[in-house]
């Protein structure tokens, strides 16, 4: 019962915020989704991660190790994604992108908090970062033939990402005026992400739904089961384990809709995608939770 009474307490909060921009699109509210989107990705997460990565007191060589989990999780998800896709004649434009990578952002961070404490916040960062520089490049060529190196240098997130580590290696920080001002910056970052969440899903309108459920459910437990090998064959115990494995289950990211859009790729079956494995993650996520902590 004390162990229900956790995974509530971790994935309630979550999910109720994003409910919280679900309802006021339905209320039909004004949400100005692409400046909130800018402003929480330009300024917020960068903000957000570039602290956590500057503040970590976890061992470097640990982080290595997550790092490096997390990419080959993300290549035997993509072999094992590709050859599902071939097998059900379904199309690899359209969704080998979306099955490989997961809302490790708007999700993510936020339920790893809330799970691992500041400790998970921190691995869930890193996570992040592996899957950010793995959509700009791998992740676009999926979609649309070609990489977007380009695109991903100009990523605040990326430098925030890569300026944290170099303040992690070198043991520096900021002057501590400015990191509290950094850290007030990033506190915003969680519940906007969360609550455009719930405006972006309330927005979508769902195409394919048959094919989203089981395709959601195939994601949620092969990403999963695949992330807890990887995490047991490098060795990763605790919160690194456990962010590695939560973070590999996220449903698919709104991103993957808008790289459909743009790329002209079936942009409606990848928003009953979005949806559909978002709502799964609701009964799916506290399940794996359980058998986490």
């Amino acid at each position: 019962m004390n162990l229900i009474l956790t995974v509530l307490e971790i994935v309630a909060p979550v999910f109720l915020v994003a409910g919280v921009g679900f309802a006021w699109v339905k209320a039909g509210f004004e949400y100005r989704i692409q400046f909130v989107t800018r402003l929480a990705m330009t300024l917020a997460v960068p903000c957000l991660i570039f602290t956590a990565l500057m503040k970590t007191e976890a061992n470097l060589g640990d982080l290595a190790k997550l790092t490096l989990a997390g990419t080959v999780t993300y290549i035997v998800v993509g072999a094992i994604g590709w050859a599902l896709l071939k097998a059900t004649g379904l199309s690899l434009r359209t969704y080998l992108a979306p099955i490989i990578f997961g809302n490790t952002g708007n999700l993510g961070i936020p339920l790893a908090l809330f799970a691992f404490g500041q400790p998970g916040l921190e691995a869930a960062v890193v996570m992040l970062a592996v899957s950010a520089i793995l959509s700009f490049t791998w992740g676009i060529w999926i979609v649309a033939g070609e990489g977007a190196f380009g695109k991903m240098i100009k990523e605040p997130m990326i430098w925030a990402t890569l300026l944290g580590a170099l303040f992690l290696v070198m043991d520096w920080e900021t002057p501590q005026f400015l990191t509290n001002t950094l850290d007030l910056i990033g506190q915003m970052a969680i519940p906007m992400m969360l609550i455009t969440l719930g405006v972006a899903v309330a927005r979508l309108t769902p195409g394919r739904v048959v094919t989203a459920i089981w395709l959601s459910v195939v994601k949620l437990l092969i990403c999963a089961a695949i992330g807890w090998g990887i995490g047991l064959a490098f060795g990763l115990t605790g919160t690194l384990f456990g962010v590695l494995v939560l973070q590999m289950a996220m449903p698919v990211a709104v991103t993957a809709y808008l790289l459909a859009e743009k790329y002209e790729a079936d942009s409606n079956a990848v928003a009953g995608y979005v949806v559909v494995s978002t709502l799964v993650s609701v009964i799916g996520l506290p399940i794996l939770l359980t058998l986490l902590l």
